[in-house]
């Protein structure tokens, strides 16, 4: 049977009663496959919030907590027993004076996040993200922490997490710094782990934020007052028609970029060995899209990869599915990956070997694949005390993709290292380039876009574990403007304007493939036509 809890999170200045905040959460995790219905009532939750980063963050919070309460057969009478809860702390305030507590009572029915999700559409900020699924078929390298050898690990079950809601947030307009990071982690403790910051940061934080990245600044994060952690996803979703599409840059201008890039490269006394292009491409529909429906339908795109959503309060809707993790930690081991070089799938199985096999052959990729792994293990190794380098390559495969992999991990020396590990790692040459700052200057030079979240990290900070994924494969979607889709490719010697194109397109298919391309309009005309 599938279990289930229902949750809130009581975030509060106990000394003022009137300032005390309560927030509904409800977190599922099950192995059952059996679909149930459920309905799903929408919820009002609090207006106020506060920006976490506004205290001091040299001093923490009074308390941290999680009270778990007698399971009940439904989520209406865990409703019933959480008021009941919430009652009793407003009459009997703890002696702190301030602190954030989380009542969660466990239930025996199954809730899928995507549709509860989707039922709180006028309900913001929102946040989604979720692990990888297919942990069973993946193996981890870990760190050995008595002998330092790598080793495997399998079945790592994690979970996926939708939320509405803010009990606290964090954004500032600065660059994200250590003293933001000690902001959020003192809302968080090892003791309560799914207590959870969720958010994203901008790829370059000293570039100005254009309009549609205003609501996010340079980073955001928020603790949802409303979630629910499931495993699986479902949903369909119902095409939307193109009015227009425009990319930037166009075709024209990008092979002029791309040209431009190599021939930089290709001087013999320039330091530019990579640089990561980005195309934007805006498109208008003739009905607004949804971005939860987006969001469930990449879910289907790939287990292998992560889907995100991040929805501030009067701001856009941040949505993605990428297949690339930044770090993960639990306690002080660290994992990351190297990932570059990108093959369509093939329609059999003889002709996406005969492919995969291309991929690890190219010496074109294998050069864009080393500079990557090379530049993570080196970041790994001035933070970490030992570090452990999967040897050779492998080819990870998606939906629709696949791409040349490799597993990193290593040990922290404390667990404040985990912001020099974000802070260093970010932005990896997947993304960005190498050397960085050659190739960030290059981008800022030549890409008339603002980037925003676009290939910044994005995931969550726990008390004991942080897991982060890279944002690619992203778009922003906002009501009545339509979507901005992202997409990059890694130029290096060899590289090919009209190739690295056609890897832009394969890249945004997974939202393109949710778009018809006429208009519906158009076509009734066309077939009237062919019946007279």
């Amino acid at each position: 049977m599938a279990a289930a809890a229902v949750a809130r999170h009581c975030l509060a200045r106990f000394t003022d009663s009137e300032t005390t905040k309560c927030t509904l959460s409800y977190f599922h995790h099950t192995s059952s496959r059996q679909s149930i219905q459920v309905f799903y009532n929408k919820y009002q939750v609090c207006t106020l919030s506060m920006n976490g980063c506004q205290g001091d963050s040299k001093f923490p919070i009074g308390t941290i907590e999680t009270r778990t309460l007698g399971a009940v057969p439904s989520p209406a009478v865990a409703m019933e027993r959480l008021n009941l809860a919430i009652g009793e702390l407003k009459s009997n305030l703890p002696p702190c004076s301030s602190g954030i507590i989380r009542l969660q009572v466990p239930i025996q029915q199954q809730i899928e996040a995507i549709e509860w999700l989707h039922a709180q559409d006028e309900i913001l900020p929102r946040c989604f993200f979720s692990g990888r699924r297919g942990r069973a078929n993946a193996s981890n390298l870990l760190i050995d922490t008595i002998n330092g050898n790598g080793y495997t690990s399998f079945g790592q079950n994690l979970v996926s997490v939708a939320g509405v809601g803010s009990a606290v947030f964090f954004r500032q307009l600065h660059p994200f710094s250590y003293d933001d990071w000690k902001s959020i982690k003192r809302f968080l403790s090892s003791k309560c782990p799914l207590i959870r910051a969720y958010g994203a940061i901008r790829f370059d934080a000293r570039a100005n934020i254009s309009s549609e990245w205003k609501a996010f600044g340079s980073f955001y994060f928020m603790v949802p007052q409303v979630a629910s952690i499931v495993v699986k996803l479902r949903k369909e979703s119902s095409k939307e028609f193109i009015l227009s599409n425009n990319h930037i840059p166009n075709k024209t201008h990008w092979d002029l970029a791309v040209k431009r890039a190599l021939e930089i490269i290709n001087t013999s006394n320039s330091p530019l060995i990579k640089v990561v292009l980005a195309r934007s491409s805006k498109v208008l529909t003739a009905t607004n899209i949804d971005p939860i429906s987006w969001l469930a339908c990449l879910q289907v795109e790939g287990e292998n990869g992560y889907q995100f959503c991040l929805q501030p309060p009067n701001g856009p809707a941040f949505i993605g599915n990428t297949p690339e993790q930044l770090f993960h930690r639990k306690w002080l081991s660290i994992s990351s990956e190297a990932m570059a070089g990108t093959r369509a799938r093939g329609g059999s199985t003889t002709l996406d070997l005969e492919i995969e096999h291309d991929l690890l052959s190219s010496p074109k990729d294998h050069l864009e694949f080393t500079i990557v792994r090379e530049s993570i293990q080196n970041k790994l190794e001035s933070v970490c005390e030992r570090v452990a380098v999967e040897p050779k390559k492998t080819v990870r495969k998606l939906r629709r993709i696949q791409h040349l992999f490799s597993q990193l991990a290593g040990n922290l020396k404390t667990e404040d290292d985990e912001f020099e590990i974000l802070s260093s790692l970010h932005p990896t040459p997947a993304v960005c380039g190498f050397p960085t700052e050659t190739a960030r200057l290059f981008i800022s030079e030549t890409e008339l876009f603002d980037r925003g979240m676009f290939a910044g990290p994005v995931g969550w900070f726990g008390g004991g574990e942080s897991e982060f994924a890279v944002g690619i494969r992203s778009a922003l979607v906002q009501k009545g403007l339509g979507a901005l889709i992202y997409a990059g490719t890694g130029i290096v010697e060899g590289s090919n304007p009209t190739l690295e194109w056609d890897e832009l397109e394969l890249k945004t298919s997974q939202f393109t493939k949710l778009l018809q391309l006429e208009d519906p309009w158009q076509s009734k005309v066309e077939n009237l036509e062919t019946i007279n």
